[in-house]
This record gives structure tokens, C-alpha cells and sequence, in this order.
């Protein structure tokens, strides 16, 4: 499962120096269209590896882990790809209207993609982490960059299909991701799944150097500051929340949160006294939908991206699935999204957002709690079709209308940083799901299981013993609560919604 699949209305690329009615400055007169598909080949890129280190966690444990029954240390192969991921993502939309975001894309993608060789080549957990760092920043340079592109090329009467076109993708990854993970893991290892990004890297490469026009460029200030703020404020409380049950909560992981905290605060103070380009325009958030969908995201990037890890660790440890195996449990969530998003894009026009996200947000919440329900060593594995098949239905009614709520009313010149900000919260939902997920997993692991950490390694490695199985099943299950109870925070939120102005009524295309 996705940790969180970006919208067409997540990404931080509108150029600051488009014109006010959506011209193409600086583009070619040539069709768009070949530019944007080969700009498709980067972002689906990004977000099948996402899903395909989803299948392959308990692989790379049982690799480059196998001496502690701890599962919080390969939960950072994902928090080191998401914090990296989420803290430039505030400046590098700049970056591309400063240099062009072509040139901007193109570093990216090769960033991304020589880190992938990097993650295939490494030989310790700590060397694949410090490259899932360098593939999310070079994820953060590549997905800004993408939507300006399409919103400076296309004319407004094209952007619709444009933006249609590149959402599907990431329902497409949503499937592709997990199987195609699931397929290589087991015919020739976790190492295949980041190998496999390289000749997809160089083929976007050559396409996008080819087909993307260069685009007018604009100069900006950046925010050092802010960026510094943000990202120490960032990585103290993701590292003392998800190493926080290694250390037995010890004061001074209780002093890094806190400081996290605190630092966190200094910086949203110097967003207010920055008075030109603020890395957080803070004026945003005096627009209500804007606000709550910001909060609404923050526990939909939570909750996608927790979820998936205590089961996949479930059904291939303790049901003895193989990689494979587990990512087809996937696929009626993909084919439910796939089918049904375009539906709820369609209604969204005609009708209050809060129709399609308080039901479809509580089913996805009613999903995990029937998942946990579920998760022990009797249940029929077909059993696990079912829930799947209900959270492709709630997540249909969810990415798309939060993305259009959040900006259908701001002003153009703020949709850009609008965008930004939103697509920020997501990830730093992500970022916190993924630590806070470690350390409750971890607890309840011990919990179910005294004195696992003494216990000969075993976690991840294999299937486990029958006599193991139950009670990490148990664990498991109980783990699951967690993206299950914060997902209904986002039910309460998006309920202060109000229902934006000028909604059609009818179909006038």
C-alpha cells in the first residue's frame, strides 16, 4: 500500500510566473502531451518503489537484520526515504522556477536513480538507509517540478485530461507496485527492486530531455532559515518517537520530542515575521477548507502509510505468504480505487466535499478495523480480499476531493504555495505515521510476546513457529488500531469543511 499516492492537486509546482489565466509562458507550440508522458515515467517511477519496499520489508530484515527480533530498525528504510522526501519539498518548487524546472527534474531523476543503484549495491541496513535518504531527495526535486511543467503548458481547457492522466497514474502504481515488488522479491531478491529503477531512470531521462520544453525561469528568495528550522524541528521528533521503545523511553528521547517540538514552534513564529517569501506563507491558513483539508491529509498520509506494515510483517510471517503472494491481497484495493476515482472527480463538481470524504474516510477507517479483526492464524486468506476490496472503495472518495477542497478557493497567485504546503502536510504525515507505527509495533510486540528482545533472533526471518504465531499475530492486529483510530481524527476534521462557492449544478461541459 502507498504510503500516501500524490493527487494532481498535491504537488508544489504552479510557477510563480505564470500568467494569471493559465497561458503557456515560454512554452513551444508543439502538443504538450509528449512532454507529459514522458514526465509520467518519473513520477510512476517514485511511487511504484514506494509500494514495492512496502512487499519487500520483511525481505530486507531478514537480510540485512537478522540479529534482533527489533522491527523499528527496517521501518527506517521508510522514514529515512519520507523525511527526506518531505522536508525540501517546501523550497524545491522554487528551485525550479529560479533554474527551470526541467533542469531541476532532470538533477532529480538522476539523484533518484543512481541512489537506486546505490540501495541494490548495499551490502548493510545503514548503507540502505542513508540511500533511501538520497532517493527521497531526489523524489523531492522531481515531483514540484512535474505540475508546473503541465500547469505552464497546458491551457486551461486541456489541463482537466492533463491532470486526469497523470492522477491515474497513481492508481496504476497502486497496483503495479505491490505485484511487481512481490514478483522480483522472490524470483531474485530485495536487491531487484531498486535495480529495477535503473533502465526506467535512464528512459525517462532521455524522453524528458528530449520532449520537455525549457521554460521561462524567475529569481526568488529562499528561506535557509526556515528550511533549517523545519527540517532539525523534523527529524528530532521523528528519531525520538520511532527509536523511543529501543531506548525504554529514557528521558532524553522524551528531551529530543520535545525539542523537536519546540523548535517546531520557533519556526512556524519566524513564518509569521517573514515578511518576504515565507518558506510557509502563514495567510493560507485563514481559509477554512484550506486548513481542515491540511489537517485531513496529515492523518490520511498518517494513516496509508502505517497501515501496510504491521500487514505485510502479518501475512507473510506469521500466514507464511510469500512476497508475492501477500501484494495480490492488494489488488481488489487498486482495481476499487482505479475504477471508482474518476466517479468521485466527477461528483465532487456537482456537490459538497464532505459527501464522498466523511464516508469515504470512515470506510477506510471501517476497513482496518475489519483487517485487525482478522489478523490471526485461522482466518481464511481469501477472508483478506474483503477489507481490501472496502478500502479501495473509501480511498476513492478520499485522495481527490481533500487535494481539490484544499485550493478550490484560494486566490491563482496562492495556488502555487497552496499546492506546496498541502503536499508537505501529506508527507510529514507520512513521516510521523511511519515513526509512530515503529514504536507501537515494537510495544506491542513485547507486550504479546515477554522478553522477545532476549529471545534468540527470529522476527523476520521466515515463517514463524505456530507456538510464536498467535501472539504476533495478536500484536499485529492490535498495531493495526492505530492508522485505524487516527483516520477517524481526519472523519472529525473534514465534518468543519463548508461547502466551497460556485459548485456546478449540472454538467456543462
Amino acid at each position: 500500500m502507498t504510503d500516501a499516492p500524490p493527487s494532481s492537486a498535491t504537488n508544489p509546482g504552479t510557477a510563480h510566473g505564470s500568467p494569471p489565466h493559465g497561458g503557456r509562458t515560454g512554452a513551444p507550440e508543439r502538443s504538450p502531451w509528449a512532454a507529459l508522458w514522458a514526465l509520467v515515467i518519473g513520477f510512476f517511477m517514485i511511487l511504484v518503489d514506494t509500494t514495492i519496499v512496502s512487499v519487500a520489508n520483511p525481505a530486507i530484515k531478514a537480510a540485512l537484520d537478522p540479529d534482533t527480533n527489533n522491527l523499528d530498525n527496517v521501518v527506517w528504510v521508510t522514514s529515512a526515504y519520507l523525511l527526506a522526501y518531505a522536508v525540501p519539498l517546501l523550497i524545491t518548487g522554487r528551485l525550479g522556477d529560479r533554474f527551470g524546472p526541467k533542469t531541476i527534474y532532470l538533477v532529480g531523476l538522476s539523484v533518484f536513480t543512481l541512489a537506486s543503484l546505490g540501495c541494490g549495491l548495499s551490502a548493510t541496513l545503514e548503507m540502505l538507509i542513508v540511500f533511501r535518504a538520497a532517493q527521497g531527495l531526489g523524489a523531492a526535486l522531481m515531483t514540484p517540478q512535474t505540475m508546473a511543467i503541465i500547469t505552464r503548458t497546458f491551457p486551461p481547457n486541456r489541463r482537466g485530461a492533463a491532470m486526469g492522466l497523470w492522477g491515474g497514474a497513481s492508481g496504476v502504481a497502486m497496483l503495479v507496485g505491490p505485484l511487481a515488488g512481490g514478483l522480483l522479491v522472490d524470483a531474485f531478491g530485495w536487491e531487484s527492486i531498486f535495480f529495477v529503477n535503473l533502465p526506467v531512470g535512464v528512459v525517462g531521462f532521455v524522453m524528458a530531455m528530449i520532449l520537455v520544453p525549457r521554460l521561462e525561469t524567475h529569481r526568488h528568495r529562499f528561506d535557509v532559515v526556515g528550511v533549517m528550522l523545519s527540517a532539525v524541528a523534523l527529524f528530532l521528533i521523528v528519531f525520538g518517537l520511532q527509536e523511543g521503545e529501543h531506548f525504554d523511553w529514557a528521558a532524553w528521547v522524551w528531551g529530543l520530542i520535545a525539542a523537536g517540538v519546540v523548535v517546531m514552534a520557533v519556526f512556524i513564529w519566524q513564518q509569521f515575521r517573514t515578511k518576504s517569501e515565507a518558506l510557509v506563507p502563514m495567510a493560507l491558513f485563514r481559509e477554512r477548507n484550506f486548513s481542515v483539508a491540511n489537517v485531513g491529509i496529515a492523518t490520511v498520509g498518517f494513516t496509508v502509510t502505517s497501515m501496510s506494515l504491521p500487514l505485510m510483517f502479518f501475512v507473510q510471517l506469521a500466514r507464511g505468504l510469500t512476497p508475492t503472494e501477500s501484494a495480490l491481497l492488494l489488488v481488489p484495493m487498486a482495481l476499487a480505487a482505479g475504477v471508482l476515482s474518476p466517479f468521485a472527480g466527477r461528483l465532487l463538481d456537482r456537490t459538497d466535499p464532505r459527501f464522498l470524504l466523511v464516508p469515504g474516510m470512515l470506510i477506510v477507517s471501517t476497513s482496518l478495523f475489519w483487517y485487525a479483526a482478522l489478523m490471526n492464524v485461522d482466518t481464511p486468506i481469501w477472508m483478506y480480499l474483503l477489507p481490501s476490496a472496502l478500502m479501495g472503495i473509501g480511498q476513492a472518495g478520499m485522495w481527490g476531493p481533500l487535494a481539490t477542497t484544499a485550493t478550490r478557493n484560494l486566490q491563482p497567485r496562492q495556488a502555487g504555495a497552496g499546492a506546496g504546503i498541502y503536499n508537505t502536510t501529506r508527507t510529514i504525515g507520512s513521516v510521523l505515521g511511519s515513526a509512530a507505527i515503529a514504536a507501537f509495533m515494537q510495544g506491542r510486540l513485547e507486550a504479546n510476546i515477554p522478553g522477545i528482545d532476549d529471545a534468540p533472533a527470529g522476527i523476520g526471518s521466515g515463517a514463524l513457529p505456530s507456538i510464536v504465531a498467535e501472539p504476533f499475530s495478536a500484536a499485529m492486529a492490535q498495531t493495526t488500531l492505530l492508522p485505524a483510530s487516527v483516520m477517524l481524527i481526519g472523519v472529525a476534521a473534514v465534518l468543519f469543511l463548508k461547502r466551497p462557492e460556485g459548485l456546478r449544478t449540472r454538467d456543462d461541459r
